[in-house]
């Protein structure tokens, strides 16, 4: 029955305001609205900075289209073949990786859960040597096909083990699963290099994980499997949501949530896959972007998702611009530095009371 007050009568397709709804997206909005700003600043400053001898104001002059500048081959070289496509893999190492944690994150309900729990770090690793030893691959873009397919294999089997079994598609047993296999590669890489030092001096040059050298057909091939992989992350956003609340909750909603998070688990493996073979393992990225996000988002998954992966692509940006400038004319891997600032705000989250409510459940 429906009862008008103070004068007004409800309609049946009316439906009552909730107090604060819009309010309580502004800070996600800003935040994105800002971050999105930043990374267009970071990169053109990332076109403009390098650790050769090119002036800024020459890059400038050649982005601005001075014909001086744009007849000058060598500033050419800088900007269009060296720095150009090491920042678009810069972006999309990041937003890969800040989406994949995100998803991980949420799909274990751990707030430390990270990439390389699903084996395809260690699964990368293992592709690159077998490529560089049995096939003898001598190109960057060898390495990044057998990395790719190294790493999207090793998140398959983690998959298989996790959705077979009584207990299919728990976060226990989707950890448990990539723990062992990770483990299981990490000792199969190793007994390969004891015997091949050629293989090791590029292999280690890999592993250490750096935007440098990267080419611009490098990065095309891998632009289709991130944008699937986000495709698949954004619809299972409220999915994702009824997962929050728990498993009971998830299926008196209608949901599956063993299918869920093989599902997500499959997205992270495009995405996560994709970022490790263009640039090698990085550190940290993948934990700590999400937990920013949460800090502003609060529990909203979509806010989250969509944070997560523009602080990653900021902060790989700027990373890769310290790693040009730190030691000129060389340059530090970017990993390292990423270790350096992701090792003592890991120690620090940890130690902090409000891990637990940061959004998801430890």
């Amino acid at each position: 029955m429906l009862v008008a007050q103070e004068g007004r009568v409800p309609t049946s397709g009316s439906r009552p305001p909730i107090p604060g709804l819009a309010k309580s997206h502004r800070p996600t909005l800003w935040a994105a609205a800002a971050l999105v700003v930043l990374l267009l600043l970071l990169g053109l400053l990332s076109l403009l900075v390098g650790s050769g001898s090119t002036p800024m104001g020459r890059a400038l002059d050649f982005l601005t289209g001075d014909p001086s500048a744009r007849a000058d081959a060598q500033i050419r070289l800088a900007v269009m073949d060296v720095r150009l496509p090491r920042t678009l893999a810069g972006v999309l190492v990041g937003v890969a990786l800040g989406a994949a944690g995100c998803l991980l994150q949420a799909v274990t309900r751990n707030p430390l859960a990270e990439t390389g729990l699903l084996g395809v770090n260690s699964g990368a690793a293992l592709g690159v040597v077998i490529g560089l030893t049995y096939f003898e691959v001598t190109s960057a873009y060898g390495v990044l096909v057998w990395a790719l397919v190294g790493g999207m294999a090793a998140s398959a089997v983690v998959l298989l083990l996790a959705a077979s079994g009584r207990a299919a598609g728990s976060p226990l047993r989707l950890v448990l699963a990539g723990s062992a296999l990770g483990a299981t590669f990490h000792g199969m890489t190793s007994y390969v290099l004891l015997g091949e030092q050629a293989t090791f001096d590029t292999y280690r040059y890999w592993t250490i994980g750096s935007l440098a050298g990267i080419k611009t057909s490098e990065t095309y091939p891998l632009i289709p499997l991130i944008a699937v992989g986000l495709l698949i992350a954004f619809c299972c956003v409220r999915p994702l949501s009824a997962l929050a609340l728990g498993d009971d909750s998830a299926r008196s909603l209608g949901h599956h949530p063993g299918r869920i998070r093989l599902i997500v688990a499959a997205a992270v493996t495009l995405l996560a896959g994709s970022a490790v073979a263009l640039a090698g393992p990085i550190a940290f990225l993948g934990l700590l972007a999400p937990y920013a996000a949460r800090a502003v988002t609060g529990p909203r998954m979509a806010g989250q998702l969509v944070l997560s992966a523009l602080v990653a692509a900021n902060v790989m940006i700027a990373a890769d611009l310290l790693a040009r400038v730190v030691i000129r004319p060389w340059e530090t891997p970017v990993s390292v530095l990423l270790a350096f600032i992701g090792g003592p705000l890991l120690i620090w989250i940890a130690r902090s009371r409000r891990m637990s409510t940061a959004g998801v459940a430890a």
